[in-house]
């Protein structure tokens, strides 16, 4: 699954790793319950709600990368579950993120899955939001996996933490939806 990332980059999402229904897509977060592209327009990070799960079309991948936000994946191998994944892919996707990271230099570089975070650069305490390191000028962030199976998170409080992302990162377009 390709990064999306383009010039003047000041947000980068870091997921997991890539679904079933993402690598046949060709598009990050596509599967239907998965929550993200819902959470980045309640937050007034994207003006419309973006559908991407027949893939990217020219406008969908505009609003983001036009704005200066990307996604990439900690993990690059594609699996039904993330919980395939064993720790070592986590930490080697940390050391390879890292170099992307120092690359690129987005403003702020956000987790989307808090122990996959953790499991990666090693730090078992972790709680969401802003961290207490950086990738060489990069904050970091951890936030809530907007897949549907994430219960413990609601739209509204996803919402709420993407925001404060986009605000740290200067890519809000205005005041939340919620």
């Amino acid at each position: 699954m390709p990064d999306l990332v383009g010039p003047g980059l000041r947000l980068l999402f870091c997921g997991i790793n890539p679904g079933l229904w993402t690598a046949a897509s060709g598009a990050h977060f596509a599967h239907p319950g998965n929550r993200f592209y819902k959470a980045l327009h309640a937050a007034g990070i994207t003006r419309d709600l973006l559908d991407v799960r027949a893939g990217f079309d020219a406008a969908s991948r505009a609003a983001l990368v036009d704005k200066g936000i990307g996604i990439t994946n900690l993990v690059m191998r594609t699996t039904a579950r993330a919980d395939e994944l064993d720790p070592d892919e986590f930490r080697k996707g940390a050391e390879r993120l890292t170099r992307k990271v120092r690359r690129l230099r987005p403003r702020v570089l956000a987790f989307v899955g808090l122990g996959a975070y953790r499991t990666g650069f090693g730090r078992p305490t972790a709680r969401v939001g802003e961290q207490d390191h950086r990738i060489g000028e990069t904050a970091i962030w951890a936030l809530p996996n907007p897949s549907g199976l994430n219960a413990h998170y609601g739209l509204e409080a996803l919402a709420e933490l993407y925001g404060q992302v986009a605000q740290a990162a200067g890519v809000a377009l205005q005041a939340s939806r919620r």
